[in-house]
């Protein structure tokens, strides 16, 4: 008989396969009774009912260890196969495992208390110094929401404010007039979801990222919505933003009160926004501070100096 399975979509398929399929070929080769025909999200099975049963199983053994750690290796495969457990990172404050089994962890103090934060409200904001891992950390729990198939989209935005949201007069399509100023959202991106598994989703609209401007008459129903860089924001701009939660949808607002890029006359809206919102229930604020920087060392002295205090650290 022949049947075809379907693997997890969560799977990063080259990851599973491996190089020059080496790892279905020995999966294979432990069932010598099966033939088997692997593409994309597919494998073909052919044998007797009783073999490809036998061949599924290990299949799904080797397919939900994949998708925890995002690795799997020949000898993970004879080890799942025979019943030991392959070495797995120690699962304290672990957000997910991204691109070859990097390990993602809540680093610090307020990272953890982030991730507790997510749990149990739908609106979040992280607020604190550059280095302090906020929107890092934020992007890491969209992503392992998605993996977890508690939400069906992504969706990253920051606002423009050097071009003042009007991108025109900069040369390129769009995605080249505005990619410079959503280089970091891609760059976590790609520390957790590998290339051709984060090139599909933003293809599908898995995965968005625009500037804050485009978010306007959206509704964002079943998706982890980020904003980054909101001290940037005018009060109307963050309640446009803030307005178009959806059901079954969660928002992390991310924002640095010493970095504001907008005229002296203007508010910032996340300043705006963490005076009305502090007694309401489901909103967080969350206040990183130096201790949480995780950047090179210096970064946390540079934070200090600019702040007119003193280092708690030594110089040497």
């Amino acid at each position: 008989m022949e049947t075809i399975l379907s693997l997890n979509d969560a799977l990063d398929t080259p990851t599973f396969y491996g190089v020059n399929n080496q790892n279905i070929l020995c999966l294979k080769n432990q069932h010598p009774d099966v033939r088997v025909v692997a593409r994309g999200y597919q494998v073909k099975v052919t044998g007797a009912e009783k073999a490809i049963d036998n061949f599924e199983q290990a299949l799904r053994k080797c397919e939900q260890f994949c998708i925890r750690n995002n690795r799997l290796t020949e000898q993970d495969i004879l080890m799942l196969l025979h019943g030991e457990k392959p070495h797995e990172q120690a699962m304290d404050n672990l957000i997910l495992h991204g691109v070859n089994g990097k390990s993602i962890y809540a680093r610090s103090i307020n990272q953890q208390a982030l991730v507790r934060a997510y749990e149990e409200n739908d609106l979040l904001f992280a607020v604190g110094p550059a280095g302090s891992g906020k929107t890092y950390t934020a992007i890491a729990l969209a992503v392992r929401a998605l993996k977890n198939k508690e939400v069906r989209r992504i969706i990253l935005s920051r606002p423009a404010v050097e071009a003042g949201e009007k991108l025109g007069f900069l040369p390129g399509d769009m995605k080249e007039k505005i990619d410079p100023y959503l280089q970091p959202l891609y760059d976590a991106l790609q520390d957790m979801i590998p290339a051709a598994k984060l090139a599909e989703y933003m293809e599908k609209g898995t995965i968005q990222i625009a500037p804050l401007a485009f978010m306007r008459g959206r509704t964002l129903s079943e998706a982890v919505v980020i904003l980054d860089e909101a001290q940037n924001t005018t009060a109307l701009q963050l309640k446009m933003f803030l307005t178009r939660l959806g059901m079954g949808g969660k928002m992390i607002v991310t924002g640095d009160m010493t970095q504001i890029d907008l005229p002296p006359t203007q508010k910032s809206g996340l300043r705006d926004a963490m005076e009305r919102f502090k007694n309401i229930k489901g909103i967080k604020i969350i206040e990183f501070n130096e201790k949480d920087i995780v950047r090179h060392p210096l970064v946390k002295r540079i934070v200090a100096a600019y702040a007119g205090e003193k280092s708690t650290e030594n110089v040497e």
